[in-house]
């Protein structure tokens, strides 16, 4: 059970994450970036599972390994990817418009998954007043409903949370799903200890 009052904190740390991750983006892509966090939802996983559907995707993902455990995945398109690559890259290097990403790219994609990953959890973390260590992101291409699998798919009888984003960068419009894993006992342990 968590204090109706501290439900606000599940905004808060949408935002801070979505701000910390456009700031750490502007500041490497020397793009004016936003990531807007339009809706915030609880699912249960097998739910999520059919949300995402078996089309195949670019996935990111990390594992928390302190307070509360458990898992973040960014989902986006191929076209999203090449954008955000395209716009870091600029006139640096080869890019493909074919369908493959070149070496180049795929680097590129790479530390954007890095920045995007790191970002959002130091918003959670300064939201939880704590810091919260993560993994190596882990890249995936292949469809969303499998990578949640693999992540959770021994929690079926859980809920995970799901923020609908979108990153505006460079005139183009970029969605982004984050999907937040996280042991809900232990965050809403975590959101207890904060006053409001």
């Amino acid at each position: 059970m968590i204090d109706i009052r501290k439900l606000g904190l599940f905004n808060k740390m949408a935002k801070e994450g979505g701000n910390t991750v456009a700031n750490h983006l502007s500041q490497m892509t020397g793009m004016e970036t936003q990531m807007e966090i339009t809706k915030i939802n609880f699912i249960d996983i097998p739910d999520i599972k059919t949300h995402i559907g078996d089309e195949k995707q670019i996935g990111i993902s990390i594992e928390m390994v302190e307070k509360p455990h458990g898992y973040i995945l960014f989902l986006f398109n191929g076209s999203s990817a090449k954008d955000l690559a395209h716009g870091m890259i600029g006139d640096m290097g080869e890019t493909s418009d074919e369908g493959g990403f070149t070496d180049m790219e795929r680097s590129a994609i790479q530390e954007i998954g890095n920045i995007m990953t790191s970002g959002f959890i130091d918003g959670w973390a300064n939201v939880l007043d704590t810091t919260i260590d993560i993994s190596t992101p882990n890249f995936t291409f292949g469809p969303g409903s499998g990578m949640v699998d693999q992540l959770v798919g021994d929690r079926d009888n859980d809920m995970a949370l799901m923020f609908d984003s979108r990153v505006h960068a460079l005139d183009s419009d970029i969605n982004v799903k984050v999907y937040t894993f996280p042991e809900l006992d232990e965050l809403v342990g975590l959101m207890q200890e904060i006053e409001v």
